[in-house]
């Protein structure tokens, strides 16, 4: 299973900022996945690991 930040319509990030507002913290939301990682060669991997880099983010390979 992979979790990643929740994509939101208008009405749930109102939601979620009005009870950030009543908590008085910051809440993140997030949608899981039920996938599994693809199993990848050094080269490929290798790819992966350049763009993450370059892009400065994290980079999961799946089964599609």
């Amino acid at each position: 299973m992979i979790c990643s930040l929740s994509n939101l319509n208008e009405d749930h990030v109102r939601d979620i900022k009005n009870l950030e507002s009543d908590l008085g913290v910051t809440v993140l939301a997030f949608s899981c996945h039920d996938t599994q990682p693809a199993v990848v060669n050094k080269e490929t991997l290798d790819k992966i690991q350049a763009l993450e880099a370059k892009l400065g983010i994290s980079l999961v390979a799946v089964d599609a």
